[in-house]
């Protein structure tokens, strides 16, 4: 109201003053002066309103237009002054370019967005000062970020290791790419290889620093597979392929007309052909879970379900060497989640094999809830009445190839990677095995994995 008054005192002051002063001198009549005045002061409130309306009509507009809260356009049209309509029109178009630009850009910012979004690989935005501002769907999954992007766990361990700190000040003070590679620490190693860029200019949310990582711990894993392969295979498969080509020698030579001997010498080849093939085997089974070991399992397992599979597929065995296999399994659910069900199924058909092996009398399967900490989970456990393992043997027996007792294990068909198997996909799953033993009075072999 004040600007209403303040504006119309402006336009209409000057001729009631003199309309005033001809009155005063005699000019003018007093009703007709009174009457010209009343006409001047409502003409001048008027046109003052016409005026700040018109005037608040563009200071919204150009309000609208620089905070970007669109829509631009003009409301709905009001009696207005000639020039002042020219200028609003003028004012309406460029609005609406604005408009529609500003539509592009949001759009072209959603498009970004969504490209960055769906990339493979991790994608990192960090401040100048190295503070973790954005992360893209892949860093969130692979370092358990929430969509803000808080750097925590292994996030905050990657931005202090110092081969990435220091790609991060060569990239801010070189202005150019740099790339690193590390090995991250934690429950699995996860080797990356890191792209490091700098930002000119920042981005509006004060972007200085791009990271791209790549996960190569399939690929290293892969190669130390190769080459642990090679190893491991030529080591164990001497001695079996020494045997075999001695008895094909014996049998062409001094056993050739002996049947005898020829029934005996290739009965003893079977056996180490078939070492051979379960040999070959595990190291295959043992190179698939590791290729697989840094990538979380996704899905349920029935944990009853399995064990209960597993157990019965053992049965014969269990019979054929005259050992009970004892089953005290609960009737409620037991659901292991994150889990792969076919990978927790060849843990428990290890460890069943494993204590089959070493049983006297009886092997008991058990079953649970339980919990690793904080965390909720269910266990199974695998007993057995055998002689028992030497304390100091106990933290070696998920070792490649590692055998308490060397010309046992190999006569009962064990290869030494069983263990090593279960060890690996118990990591995978981010679990835990727990063995125990005493000489004389058997071993306990209990598995925990996370579930519902």
């Amino acid at each position: 109201m004040g600007g209403l008054l303040a504006t119309a005192a402006l336009i209409g002051g000057a001729p009631t003053l003199t309309l005033l002063a001809l009155a005063a001198m005699g000019e003018l009549r007093a009703g007709p002066a009174a009457l010209a005045i009343l006409l001047c002061l409502a003409s001048a409130l008027g046109l003052a309103w016409f005026w700040l309306s018109a005037v608040s009509r563009l200071a919204a507009v150009l309000h609208r237009a620089a905070d970007e809260e669109g829509p631009f356009s003009a409301p709905l049209p009001i009696p207005r002054l000639p020039a002042i309509g020219r200028v609003e029109e003028g004012l309406g178009r460029l609005a609406r370019s604005l408009e529609a630009r500003a539509a592009l850009v949001t759009r072209l910012r959603a498009s970004d967005e969504a490209i960055v979004e769906a990339l493979p690989d991790p994608l990192l935005i960090l401040g100048a000062d190295r503070r973790l501002l954005r992360a893209n769907a892949a860093a969130r999954r692979v370092f358990g970020l929430q969509r803000e992007g808080a750097a925590r766990g292994d996030m905050g361990a990657l931005l202090r290791h110092p081969l990435m700190a220091a790609a991060l000040d060569r990239a801010l003070v070189d202005d150019g790419p740099q790339s690193t590679e590390l090995a991250l620490p934690g429950s699995l190693t996860r080797e990356l290889s890191a792209q490091v860029l700098a930002l000119n200019p920042p981005l509006a949310d004060g972007g200085k620093l791009l990271v791209v990582l790549t996960d190569r711990t399939a690929a290293r894993a892969v190669e130390r597979m190769r080459v642990d392969f090679v190893a491991n295979a030529s080591h164990e498969l001497r001695t079996p392929l020494a045997s075999i080509i001695g008895f094909i020698e014996t049998l062409r030579g001094p056993a050739k007309d002996d049947p005898v001997a020829q029934d005996r010498f290739l009965g003893i080849m079977a056996e180490q052909s078939e070492r051979m093939r379960r040999l070959i085997d595990d190291l295959l089974g043992l190179s698939r879970v590791e290729i697989t070991e840094h990538q979380a399992p996704e899905g349920k397992a029935d944990l009853l379900a399995l064990l209960q599979a597993e157990a019965a597929a053992l049965e014969p065995l269990f019979a054929g060497r005259g050992v009970h296999l004892t089953l005290a399994l609960p009737e409620g659910p037991l659901t292991a989640a994150p889990a792969n069900a076919d990978q927790l199924a060849q843990v428990a058909r290890n460890l069943l094999d494993n204590a089959l092996r070493h049983a006297t009398r009886e092997v008991r399967l058990e079953a649970g809830h339980g919990r690793q900490g904080a965390r909720e989970g269910v266990t199974f456990t695998v007993r057995d009445d055998g002689p028992g393992i030497a304390r100091e043997h106990i933290p070696r027996l998920t070792e490649r190839f590692y055998r308490v007792d060397k010309a046992r294990a190999r006569g009962v068909g064990n290869t030494g990677l069983g263990l090593a198997i279960v060890k690996h996909i118990l990591a995978r799953h981010r679990g835990q095995l727990t063995i125990e033993s005493e000489m004389g009075l058997g071993s306990t072999f209990k598995v925990w994995v996370p579930g519902e």
